[in-house]
C-alpha cells in the first residue's frame, strides 16, 4: 500500500505532459526564493514590515503563478495550433495581488507616509518571481542587483539630503 502510494507520488513529478520538468521547476523556485530574499533582507536589516521571509513566500507564489500559466498554455495547445486559454490573466491577477498586499504595506498618519519602498519591493519581488517562472533568471537576477543597490545606494542619498534640508532649515535659508 505504502509502496503504490509513493509509486503515484513519484509518477506525477514524471508527468509526460508537464511542459517544464519538476528539476527546471525546482530551479525556478528556487531563483525566485533566493532573489527575494535578497530583496527581503536588505528589507529586514532595516525594520521594513515586511521583510525577508514576506519577499520569499511573495516571490515563490508569484513563480509558482508562472508556472501554471505555462502548463496551462501547454495542454490547451496540446495538439492545437489555436490557444483557446490567455495566460496573461494569470500574470495580471498576480499583479494585482502582489499589489493590494503592498497597498496594505502602507501607512498614512498625521501627514507623514511610510511603507511605500516596502510596498514597491513586494511588487519587483512579484515581478522577479514571475520573471523566475517564465526561465528569464538572468533578467530576474539583472532586476534583484538594481534593486538591491537602488535601496541601498538611494537610501543613504536620501538620509544626506534629508540632513543637508535640516542644517538650510536650521540656518533659515
Amino acid at each position: 500500500m505504502l509502496q503504490e502510494i509513493a509509486g503515484l507520488v513519484a509518477d506525477e513529478f514524471r508527468d509526460p505532459f508537464l511542459s517544464v520538468s519538476a528539476e527546471i521547476a525546482f530551479l525556478r523556485v528556487f531563483f525566485a526564493a533566493f532573489l527575494g530574499a535578497a530583496i527581503g533582507f536588505e528589507r529586514e536589516i532595516h525594520s521594513s514590515a515586511a521583510g525577508l521571509r514576506t519577499h520569499i513566500i511573495l516571490a515563490m507564489a508569484a513563480c509558482l503563478f508562472a508556472l501554471i500559466a505555462a502548463e496551462i498554455v501547454a495542454r490547451d495547445l496540446d495538439g492545437s495550433e489555436q490557444l483557446t486559454s490567455d495566460p496573461l490573466r494569470l500574470i495580471e491577477a498576480v499583479t494585482a495581488g502582489v499589489a493590494f498586499l503592498a497597498a496594505g504595506s502602507i501607512i498614512t498618519s498625521g501627514g507623514k507616509i511610510t511603507g511605500l519602498t516596502t510596498g514597491a519591493g513586494m511588487w519587483m519581488a512579484g515581478a522577479i518571481g514571475l520573471a523566475c517562472g517564465t526561465g528569464l533568471i538572468p533578467l530576474a537576477v539583472m532586476a534583484t542587483m538594481l534593486t538591491v543597490l537602488v535601496l541601498w545606494v538611494l537610501r543613504r542619498l536620501s538620509r544626506r539630503i534629508a540632513e543637508s534640508g535640516d542644517t538650510q532649515e536650521a540656518r533659515g535659508d
